[in-house]
């Protein structure tokens, strides 16, 4: 193991709230491959519970604190360990940290470093990737499950684009708007908007969100509309709507474009091209 990252400063050991430990824990046993429902039930069991955080070095609370680190096909992990039961399997000799889950997420995710459940059991445990610890992080029930297969829409919906487009030239903070179709692993697809936005400001986006409410009156009452920040780093649909996908509303174009009508996707761009996370995988033995 090697250094990686600063570890925030915890709740001491035996503070975890009633059942969490044991929830989690009851979760990960239920993981395999292609049980993506167990999967989301792992990804929501961390975010309300707590977890053992392995120290490479220094001590809990201090400023030479670092996580540990291991490394799997190319890709940065933190080992933790999901009860004081696992750790003591696991042999671990130095200081370790009791974490919250979903602020573990927090602080691992922007460093795009994921999060390694017990990694001495039997089979190697669990392994959570980056973009699905951004999920713990910001509410597993608040963004849509990986791996995701993303498309330009092909619903007609003249009428909310119509509406949204005159929203926006209103909305000052719009730059442009983009779409996809998303459909999640888990869960009923969605229509996406990409938010092009001048700043990203708290005002700037409140604005956005309050013209998207505006708009969605004229969505069918089954479809969900979810909002994206095309400025946001760690946000892999936001990466697919910049690298993909034309705007279909401009802020220079309008009202010269037809309310509704967008550009079409990128030449060479594949409709439905699969994108998403790596699944959950076990590591190694020993």
């Amino acid at each position: 193991m090697s250094a990686s990252g600063t570890a925030a400063g915890g709740e001491l050991p035996g503070r975890t709230r009633p059942g969490t430990g044991e929830h989690l824990e009851e979760a990960l046993r239920q993981v395999v491959p292609g049980r993506s429902d167990a999967y989301e039930a792992l990804l929501h069991a961390l975010a309300a519970g707590n977890v053992h955080m392995l120290l490479f070095s220094g001590t809990p609370g201090s400023p030479e604190a670092r996580y540990g680190a291991m490394h799997v096909a190319g890709q940065s992990y933190a080992p933790c360990v999901t009860s004081p039961r696992e750790l003591a399997a696991s042999g671990w000799s130095r200081a370790q940290i009791l974490e919250r889950g979903e602020a573990v997420a927090g602080a691992l995710y922007p460093s795009r470093c994921g999060l390694w459940l017990n990694p001495h059991a039997p089979g190697g445990g669990v392994g959570i990737p980056w973009a699905d610890l951004r999920r713990v992080a910001l509410g597993p029930a608040t963004q849509p499950a990986g791996p995701l297969r993303l498309a330009e829409p092909t619903i007609e919906l003249p009428q909310f684009y119509a509406l949204l487009t005159q929203q926006a030239h209103r909305t000052s903070v719009v730059r442009g708007l983009h779409r996809a179709w998303v459909q999640p692993a888990a869960g009923l697809p969605c229509l996406a908007i990409g938010l092009d936005l001048y700043d990203e400001g708290p005002q700037s986006v409140e604005a956005a969100h309050t013209m998207l409410r505006l708009s969605s009156t004229a969505l069918p009452e089954d479809l969900t509309v979810m909002a994206v920040s095309l400025m946001d780093p760690h946000d892999p649909l936001a990466g697919w709507l910049r690298e993909r996908t034309r705007a279909f509303y401009t802020r220079e174009a309008h009202p010269a474009q037809a309310p509704g009508q967008g550009a079409g996707p990128v030449p060479g761009q594949v409709a439905g091209q699969g994108y998403g996370y790596p699944p959950p995988y076990a590591g190694p033995r020993g």
